[in-house]
């Protein structure tokens, strides 16, 4: 009889052990299990050379959302990014895509417009800046047509 309880005893310290790493895992992961406070908004890049789904979205250098994903569209670049709630897009807000250092990676990066009037839930930024093709400036300034 004792060997049973010693048996449960220890099985269920193991099942909590178990939902422990697991609740670990989601919070140091910042992974969401459920659809989270996130508003969904769209962009089109003409380029977005070396953006991944999962990249940061950031205002002002803080990180208020992810990118979802990338798809094509009459050639350009549609980006599905999903932002906090709370956060308010002005119409003319302008989203560019930029690097971290030389070599890092790509993020989305917001400048808030002036315009009294918000982007709704699944709205779509109107302004857009692309990736700066570094290897083509640099092609460009090599063979003397950069301006």
């Amino acid at each position: 009889m004792k060997r049973i309880q010693l048996e449960t005893a220890v099985g269920l310290f193991l099942l909590a052990g178990i939902a422990c790493l697991a609740y670990l895992s989601l919070r140091l992961g910042k992974l969401e299990v459920v659809g989270g406070d996130y508003v969904p908004v769209v962009a089109e890049f003409s380029s977005v050379a070396g953006l991944r789904p999962g990249a940061a979205v950031e205002i002002a250098g803080v990180e208020v959302g992810k990118i979802d994903s990338i798809t094509i569209r009459d050639y350009k670049a549609v980006v599905r990014m999903r932002i906090r709630k709370g956060i308010d897009l002005q119409e003319d807000t302008i989203a560019s895509v930029r690097t971290r250092g030389l070599i890092g990676d790509k993020y989305i990066s917001i400048s808030p417009g002036a315009s009294d009037r918000m982007i709704p839930p699944g709205g779509k930024i109107r302004e857009t800046e692309s990736t700066v093709d570094l290897e083509g400036l640099i092609g460009q300034f090599v063979h003397g047509s950069a301006k």
